[in-house]
């Protein structure tokens, strides 16, 4: 086959840069590759082609695409066909390269290899070739391999292309010195457009194993949240895919991209990263005295103390002229039964609870204002001013300065996620994970935005983190609520403008409570529902 001329090469040229262009707007590997072998059949008028990839260990290449058009072959890549032929190894036995297999030497000298006819050429091994010859009926004549290589010099992929044909006739005919400088060319090209998809991977991998760092980092400083970073990400998509597929309503205009989805994703998985600066004393706090350890045996000390001097006062009157031994007697038992009663109530009221009455409060005071005598021997009051502060917790476990503490997590979530350089399609990540403590009604934090500034996620997320909250049964200072109470909590957050009740209807409608629930969360917590009976919605 002779030459191209001026008009051809002009063509060739022309179609070379617009498959650079393509190359470049191609963010599929699987699909890149596949062009890369059809664009480069094309250019050539071949009538088949294989395109090899490195294995893991670099030390074979794996057929990665075969196409024949003479035999209607078109196996791998995204044709979804798998490819059952051996990779040709790069070495021998003893390390030594390749040089038998045409394929391995063109990837181990970084050489493009040209030739004529396989059945005259006796520098390689083309038995393979043959035997697939025989088998299919086939003829193979001329053959091109060319290297595709990164910016480093480092193998990305091996293109061959076999039996180039006349446009004109038909007639198979030799690759021209033209078609494997241009088929170089086009290696040189793909290798790029290859590589920026790796790289692109690499990056997106490193991001995603970073994350993965910081919520290790948070599980190992407290196991009670590693649950809550696992769980919530995943309600989040759950109620997102519910919302995407709504036909009807304020939200059937939701939609999302798997670019969306992705980033929606790593949202979740960083919507509580503050939380690695997070004192673990107060993450951990699993009763009201609490801190590196429960205060509450130091109290019952105290109380040993008291019943102590009760049977000391009670010993030194019985010795007294005339006493009466039953009177006293009596007076110690009452007095320790008061005693033995003040001290199991502080020890319940140690153990916090969804709400403590005032009177119950007041019981604290009262006791707190008993006087004991120390170890230092001065007369004291019997709780601190710090005891009765933490006894005396209306919600929970934690004080009102250690809820500023907890709270703090989300500014903190903020501040790191904002200082981070996002890409473009990452760009929203910090609104996301930031928004999930705000509330509808402006009434959240950390910015106190309304319905109409937070995003949709936003507001799925907000739903997650709460239900994930009130079902967890991993928390050290409450016990994981029913499923029915917990709907029943979140419909209440509906209706007084907590979260979003659009969303809400969605999150019941579609039984998105009931998939999370079967599949993370413990078979007595999922007792049975009527959906009538939720408040703020309507079945």
């Amino acid at each position: 086959m002779q030459e191209l001329n001026p008009t051809q090469i002009a063509q060739r040229l022309h179609q070379l840069t617009e498959v650079s262009v393509a190359l470049g707007d191609t963010h599929d590997t699987a699909a890149l590759l596949d062009r890369i072998l059809r664009v480069a059949k094309h250019m050539t008028d071949a009538d088949g082609g294989t395109l090899y990839r490195p294995s893991e260990d670099r030390k074979s290449l794996c057929f990665h695409i075969s196409i024949n058009d003479t035999l209607d072959i078109y196996q791998g890549g995204v044709s979804g066909k798998p490819i059952d032929i051996a990779p040709v190894p790069l070495y021998d036995n003893y390390g030594n390269k390749n040089i038998a297999s045409v394929a391995a030497y063109a990837a181990n000298f970084n050489q493009s290899v040209n030739i004529e006819d396989v059945y005259k050429a006796d520098v390689f091994n083309f038995s393979g070739m043959r035997s697939f010859d025989t088998a299919f009926g086939y003829h193979s004549q001329s053959i091109l391999t060319v290297p595709m290589t990164d910016h480093e010099g480092e193998l990305v992929g091996v293109l061959q292309l076999v039996n180039a044909k006349n446009p004109e006739t038909g007639e198979i005919c030799v690759f021209t010195q033209t078609d494997q400088r241009f088929i170089e060319a086009l290696a040189a090209q793909a290798a790029v457009a290859l590589t920026n998809q790796l790289l692109i991977q690499q990056l997106e991998n490193l991001l995603e194993a970073l994350v993965n760092l910081i919520n290790i980092g948070i599980d190992e400083k407290s196991p009670y949240t590693g649950r809550h970073c696992q769980f919530v990400p995943e309600l989040t998509m759950m109620l997102a895919e519910a919302v995407h597929a709504t036909p009807h309503g304020p939200l059937a205009g939701f939609r999302m991209t798997d670019a969306d989805r992705k980033e929606l994703w790593l949202a979740g998985l960083l919507h509580d990263c503050g939380k690695i600066t997070t004192p673990v004393h107060v993450v951990d706090k699993s009763t009201k005295l609490e801190t590196i350890f429960d205060r509450i045996h130091l109290v019952d000390t105290r109380f040993e103390v008291l019943l102590r001097d009760c049977e000391i006062r009670a010993l030194r009157a019985r010795i007294e002229p005339g006493a009466n031994a039953e009177a006293i007697e009596d007076r110690l038992q009452s007095e320790q039964a008061r005693i033995k009663a003040d001290r199991d109530f502080l020890r319940h009221a140690n153990v916090g609870g969804e709400g403590m009455s005032a009177e119950d409060q007041e019981r604290v005071r009262r006791i707190a204002a008993y006087r004991w005598t120390g170890p230092d021997g001065r007369e004291e009051a019997f709780l601190s001013d710090d005891e009765v502060r933490n006894l005396t917790v209306r919600f929970g476990t934690l004080t009102d300065d250690e809820r500023k503490i907890i709270n703090n997590h989300i500014d903190v979530t903020v501040r790191m996620l904002e200082s981070l350089p996002w890409p473009k399609h990452l760009k929203n990540v910090p609104e996301y994970a930031g928004g999930h403590h705000e509330r509808m009604d402006g009434k959240g934090y950390p910015k106190g935005l309304t319905k109409e500034q937070m995003s949709v996620p936003a507001r799925i997320m907000a739903i997650a983190d709460i239900f994930e909250a009130l079902t967890a049964c991993d928390r050290p200072y409450k016990k994981g609520k029913k499923l029915s109470e917990s709907l029943h909590i979140l419909g209440k957050f509906a209706l007084n403008g907590h979260i979003d009740p659009d969303l809400f209807d969605i999150f019941v409608r579609n039984r998105v409570y009931l998939q999370f629930a079967h599949k993370n969360m413990d078979a007595h917590q999922i007792d049975e529902i009527d959906e009538s009976q939720i408040p703020g919605y309507r079945p």
